[in-house]
């Protein structure tokens, strides 16, 4: 039991990483895309301290506006109380590095990644997307896109220091849960609701 569990565990990440490593780019060779899904994250760390993985999408959307390899932006994260807003914190971020609300939209229903990368299909309606976090995490975006049929590339928002042990491992089995929750359990998104047009200048 213990060593199939360990094959599908790895059966899984290697089928999601093989299907997606091929639409992972970097700032300098990304393709156009209107809209950039840029997954939510945490401000602070647990510690209280700035994280750097929020502080690396803001500045990777940012550059991929400046150089016209995008023209609007989706912040999508968790809004779960009063006290705790990722995406209002993604576009104040967004307004200090100089990004104008005008090209901006916000999705306050991103509890998920599969809930932030479907929504951007069916709230918003956009079948192709640019989608923004660390290298780590594209890969399984990229997966759950392909799965609802959503033509997405990603851009690593990493600055090359070390993702630590724990969330690698934490990694490691979210991408065998993508794996469940798309195939077996058929998961869909928290809220949907009516569709939302980008305004997109």
């Amino acid at each position: 039991m213990v060593l199939t569990i360990f094959l599908f565990i790895l059966g899984t990440n290697i089928w999601i990483i093989h299907i997606a490593k091929n639409n992972i780019y970097d700032l300098s060779n990304v393709p156009f895309n209107e809209v950039a899904l840029v997954l939510g994250t945490s401000k602070l760390t647990s510690s209280g301290k700035e994280n750097r993985f929020f502080k690396e999408r803001m500045y990777t959307v940012a550059a991929l506006h400046r150089q016209g390899s995008i023209r609007h932006i989706l912040l999508s994260g968790d809004n779960g109380s009063k006290y705790y807003n990722e995406p209002v914190d993604m576009l104040n971020a967004l307004n200090e590095l100089e990004i104008s609300d005008t090209v901006v939209s916000l999705d306050y229903a991103g509890f998920r990644t599969l809930d932030s990368v479907v929504r951007s299909k069916e709230v918003f309606g956009q079948e192709s997307i640019t989608i923004v976090t660390q290298e780590f995490h594209c890969y399984r975006s990229l997966f759950i896109a392909k799965y609802f049929g959503i033509n997405a590339v990603a851009v690593s928002a990493d600055d090359g220091g070390p993702i630590g042990n724990l969330l690698a491992i934490r990694e490691v089995f979210a991408r065998t849960m993508s794996v469940l929750d798309l195939y077996i359990l058929q998961r869909k998104p928290r809220y949907l609701g009516e569709r939302i047009e980008l305004i997109i200048n």
